[in-house]
């Protein structure tokens, strides 16, 4: 039987859907993609374009080959026995959705995240959430995060499901593209998300008051297609950001502030950290390059690649 040729718009670790024309089959894989040196804990991912053949004795789909991916964002596993897992592939655009207080998310959280995007080369935006729920504290701690990633050339935007803040311009911007939502649990991204269409109808939950932490609703990745074109990939909660698979000497590309002023250092190897004639030390104390920036980059640089996340002394 002929393969034909679909995409991965839901993964649930075991099953994998598809969308084949107009047509949603559930598949499983060839035993063998988990024999070929794959170090994931999903070799599959939503967004992947696959190959597959329908069993009809059994009426499901068999998936054969992956096609090779433009992109995908990836974190280390919570898995000990696997090294990575992949979260989507093939990403038009990603939204990390941030939140001040409620939870809160920390500025090592973002750039985790933002140097895992710059090196799997995947267009970003920051979207700052809930800020109907901003007091006059939460708002300043909003507008000193904006400046810095505004002056690195990240675009944010404040958003609010529940006012109807900011809605429209993301809209906008996903409109007959793949976009990844993604985030700390309990950010808002499924309430979000079902404000941008409403024929959408994700589970929501509130975030819990004890912890002041959010509670996962979403338990796997899912692609949900737009009425006005195009779709959204919904993630669960991250609690943790473990940036994988870079090399020591190469995590400063993925700060382009960092790497910008590295150019001038003594040393073509500098590390940034006790080499004499730095000029990204130099830049962090004049105020040119943010000191919660230079301690994240400091942070994933000592981090132990044996070990998943772990809490930064530099989270305050």
């Amino acid at each position: 039987m002929l393969k034909k040729k679909a995409l991965v718009i839901k993964s649930t670790g075991s099953w994998y859907t598809v969308k084949y024309e107009d047509k949603i089959i559930n598949c499983r894989i060839r035993g063998k993609f988990r024999l070929k040196g794959i170090r994931n804990t999903n070799p599959i991912a939503v967004g992947d374009i696959v190959d597959f053949q329908i069993l009809k004795e059994e009426n499901i789909g068999l998936i054969k080959k992956i096609h090779e991916r433009k992109n995908y964002i990836i974190r280390r596993s919570v898995n000990l026995s696997k090294r990575t897992q992949i979260i989507a592939s093939n990403i038009d655009i990603a939204f990390l959705l941030i939140t001040i207080e409620f939870p809160k998310t920390k500025t090592i959280f973002i750039d985790r995240f933002l140097a895992t995007a710059e090196a799997y080369k995947i267009p970003i935006k920051l979207i700052f959430n809930k800020i109907d729920l901003f007091n006059e504290e939460n708002l300043e701690k909003l507008k000193r995060l904006k400046k810095i990633y505004e002056n690195l050339s990240y675009e944010c935007f404040e958003t609010s499901a529940e006012k109807n803040i900011g809605i429209s311009k993301i809209r906008d911007l996903i409109k007959n593209k793949i976009s990844l939502f993604s985030g700390n649990s309990g950010v808002g991204k499924s309430t979000l998300i079902n404000k941008i269409d409403k024929n959408l109808s994700l589970k929501t939950d509130e975030i819990s008051n004890y912890h002041k932490k959010g509670k996962h609703t979403t338990t796997f990745a899912e692609m949900f297609f737009l009425e006005m074109g195009g779709a959204i990939i919904d993630t669960p909660g991250i609690k943790s950001f473990g940036t994988f698979d870079m090399k020591k000497e190469e995590i400063s590309h993925f700060f382009p502030e960092i790497f910008y002023y590295s150019r001038n250092c003594k040393y073509h190897n500098c590390m940034h950290i006790n080499e004499p004639n730095c000029e990204v030390k130099n830049a962090v104390k004049k105020g040119e390059i943010n000191i919660s920036r230079y301690k994240s980059y400091i942070n994933i640089l000592q981090s132990d690649e044996n070990e998943k996340y772990r809490t930064s002394i530099y989270e305050k």
